[in-house]
């Protein structure tokens, strides 16, 4: 059997804690082949972002077709699309690709950068949802794509059915900015999965949207079902959010290895977190 492969459409942080550099970490934690399409370079630290800079979308599309046309994917993940023409050549890319997309609608760091142009939104909405096997907003997301702002957990399924009716298969609406713990509602519409975890008191969190997608992903390219795949990376970044360590001045960022015994940050290689 061959390994899984997927390929994350992303940008690069040059901090490590997000972007295809978190995605790759996550594939390769969750044992599969991690391939990697850059959309933009940023200069980003623990403080925030620098500086963003988007590549010619001749240049994106240029890197997907050499990776799929030859090596082929399993599973394909979306996240940091800077502009309208990004996000639209990038659709298109995927629809014609055979593999399950997760998409991040990626629209502000987690310092509160932002990451995508207003101009996008509508482009996001009208070409890339609506190609998504799974769209994985935050509750920051949700409101820029479709004005619903949530404030308690009753309101996720609102925020659920505002999403899909973009035509995403699957949404998993992420309720991690709630009080409590941290849950998520995952839908199609029909089925409703709720995911609890516990909140862990720990402010090092930079990445945890690029590596929940990415899980997904990698889960997907083994041929898990959605409930599956979104179940068994829930855990994971679960894992790596317990485990995330400080890392400069500001926001330290979750550990991809935090199950692989690495050692790399602060109770990294519990493996119990």
């Amino acid at each position: 059997m061959s390994l899984p492969r997927v390929l994350t459409v992303a940008g690069s942080d040059s901090g490590g804690g997000a972007g295809i550099q978190a995605d790759l970490k996550t594939m390769l934690a969750l044992g599969v082949h991690g391939m990697s399409v850059v959309t933009a370079v940023t200069a980003q630290n623990s403080l925030g972002v620098q500086g963003a800079w988007e590549l010619p979308v001749e240049a994106v599309r240029a890197q997907y077709r050499s990776v799929v046309d030859d090596i082929g994917v399993h599973a394909v993940k979306t996240g940091m699309l800077a502009s309208a023409e990004l996000v639209e050549a990038v659709a298109e890319l995927v629809a014609g690709t055979d593999a399950p997309v997760v998409v991040d609608p990626v629209g502000v760091s987690k310092h509160g950068d932002p990451l995508l142009a207003a101009s996008a939104l509508d482009s996001v909405r009208t070409k890339l949802l609506p190609v998504a096997t799974v769209a994985t907003p935050n509750l920051d997301e949700v409101a820029q794509l479709t004005g619903v702002h949530v404030e308690s957990e009753d309101q996720l399924r609102e925020a659920a059915a505002a999403v899909l009716a973009h035509g995403p298969r699957w949404v998993l609406v992420k309720g991690g900015h709630l009080p409590g713990d941290a849950v998520d509602l995952l839908t199609d519409g029909t089925e409703e999965h709720w995911l609890r975890a516990p909140r862990h008191d720990n402010r090092h969190t930079h990445g945890t949207g690029c590596t929940l997608a990415s899980a997904i992903a990698s889960q997907l390219a083994k041929g898990r079902t959605v409930p599956e795949a979104v179940a068994a990376a829930k855990e994971y970044v679960t894992g790596a959010i317990a485990a995330g360590f400080a890392l400069g001045g500001g926001i330290g960022p979750v550990d991809h290895g935090w199950g692989l015994g690495l050692g790399l940050g602060l109770g990294v290689g519990r493996g119990d977190a």
